[in-house]
């Protein structure tokens, strides 16, 4: 159930650096959702957890889910905006798509809280991802950034002519998500090896060969 918000407070002194308060709240709560799910977090322990209380956290993001659509499009937007920071334009196309595959290896093994919030925002069927229209030109970005590579590619001849940028997509993230998602299960049924710093690098050069070999002529 939806906590419901207090009443609004007088603001004075919360509001002499909004953007820092409210990047205090979503980085506390990041860690809540990931660790508890939607129905599990507790806008208390968020609370707790910067030293604050309810009233001033739902001052700024109105109730518990609107918290949590707010932690989803920070995460979001967070993940696009490195990727668009990696300077791709100039490179050959095979490598700019390497340094996207590792980047991508790299960010989700780094942040294995966004690939839980991820987890959880499934269990919930996207409904509140969908919710958020924002996200949609930031979402087509990552896109748009394969749709160059692979053009630039098509031309040089070094890609297939019917390498389809989303599917492109959906390959990288499906192995980068894997490697964090299914951790737990698959160290517990074959040992620690390819979690270990030389398994980690082998996945990852393994990753890399594997997309860039998917879109070779």
């Amino acid at each position: 159930m939806t906590e419901k918000p207090q009443k609004t407070p007088s603001a004075r002194g919360w509001k002499q650096d909004p953007e820092a308060v409210r990047a205090d709240i979503l980085r506390a709560a990041r860690a809540e959702f990931a660790e508890h799910g939607l129905s599990g977090a507790r806008v208390q322990e968020i609370a707790e957890r910067i030293k604050t209380s309810k009233r001033m956290i739902f001052y700024y993001f109105g109730d518990k889910e609107g918290l949590y659509r707010a932690v989803l499009e920070a995460e979001y937007k967070s993940v696009r905006k490195a990727e668009s920071e990696l300077n791709l334009e100039g490179l050959a196309p095979l490598e700019a798509l390497q340094n996207l595959v590792e980047f991508t290896f790299d960010h989700h093994r780094a942040n294995p809280e966004f690939i839980r919030l991820v987890m959880i925002e499934n269990i919930h069927n996207a409904r509140h991802l969908k919710e958020l229209q924002n996200l949609a030109s930031t979402s087509s970005a990552a896109i748009s950034q394969l749709e160059r590579i692979c053009a630039a590619g098509k031309a040089a001849g070094v890609f297939r002519a019917d390498v389809s940028p989303l599917v492109l997509h959906w390959q990288i993230s499906a192995m980068s998500f894997f490697n964090v998602a299914n951790e737990n299960t698959f160290r517990t049924n074959f040992g620690d090896d390819l979690f270990a710093r030389d398994g980690q690098a082998q996945l990852r050069r393994e990753a890399v060969r594997s997309i860039l070999s998917a879109v070779r002529p």
